[in-house]
């Protein structure tokens, strides 16, 4: 019986793959590796070769999902296959059916978790985990759409604060900032008016998470329309009902004003 693992490789680039990782990866008969579903903006994959003494071969969004991760089902029903995926991998659900394929072909699953975006947004913030609603990805305009404008209303309505991933399309180089992501959702503001998100929303900007150099502010979503945040990837927070220690760590370590104080509870 042939064996599937699918290993998470963090954040930034190659050093955060985690031991148990680099070990399947070092062991594996043939290794697999797609970054179209988010950017490390560090990786290299000369250097992860290197790391491994492996060759590793990138495979597309195509042949992934359009042709099913056949080459990858194929080497997994022959020996040790090993999928290299951006962050953590089932984090986003991109990959679940070729998981399904490959056990319903009779081939052994397994997951080595990696750093997970998500998780790690959350804890730069300072924000507390327990408090965010339904996380959502605000698109580009031409694939637009209000969900996430309404995602936020209902997270908002029951005081809690929303994740916005910001789309992106790594073949294309193509990446959405928190600046075109909160003009896209003021845009629907305007239209329906239902105040929910406005200039004077408490909202959070970050950006390379992960790296040695990411990003990290705070401010009303107005004033936050003017923040460099830096090269990509970029998400977006809509902040809540603020705890009173939230909005000390907003203030403290992604310089949100002082005035935070007198919204929180």
């Amino acid at each position: 019986m042939g064996e599937l693992i699918f290993v998470g490789l963090g954040l930034n680039d190659e050093k955060g793959i985690s031991l148990r990782g680099l070990e399947a990866t070092r062991t594996a008969d043939s290794v697999f590796i797609e970054l179209y579903t988010s950017l490390l903006p560090d990786f290299s994959l000369q250097r992860l070769e290197d790391l491994v003494s492996k060759k590793i071969t990138l495979v597309s969004r195509q042949n992934l999902e359009e042709e099913n991760g056949v080459s990858v089902i194929m080497a997994a029903r022959q020996g040790k296959a090993v999928l290299l995926v951006p962050g953590d991998p089932f984090v986003a659900t991109t990959h679940v059916t070729l998981r399904i394929e490959a056990e319903k072909k009779g081939i052994r699953t397994r997951i080595i978790h990696g750093a997970s975006i998500i998780s790690a947004i959350i804890g730069s913030s300072g924000l507390h985990n327990y408090k965010f609603g339904k996380t959502v990805t605000v698109p580009f305009p031409e694939n637009f759409s209000e969900t996430p404008y309404n995602v936020i209303g209902q997270n908002k309505r029951l005081g809690l604060h929303t994740l916005c991933l910001l789309d992106l399309r790594v073949e294309e180089r193509r990446f959405l900032t928190v600046r075109e992501g909160l003009e896209l959702l003021f845009a629907i503001e305007r239209r329906r008016a239902k105040n929910i998100i406005t200039p004077d929303a408490v909202a959070i900007g970050v950006a390379r998470v992960g790296s040695e150099h990411p990003s990290l502010k705070a401010d009303f979503a107005g004033s936050l329309l003017e923040y460099d945040f830096g090269s990509p990837p970029h998400s977006l927070i809509l902040v809540g009902q603020l705890h009173f220690m939230e909005a000390e760590a907003l203030i403290n370590f992604a310089g949100a004003p002082n005035e935070l104080r007198n919204v929180a509870k």
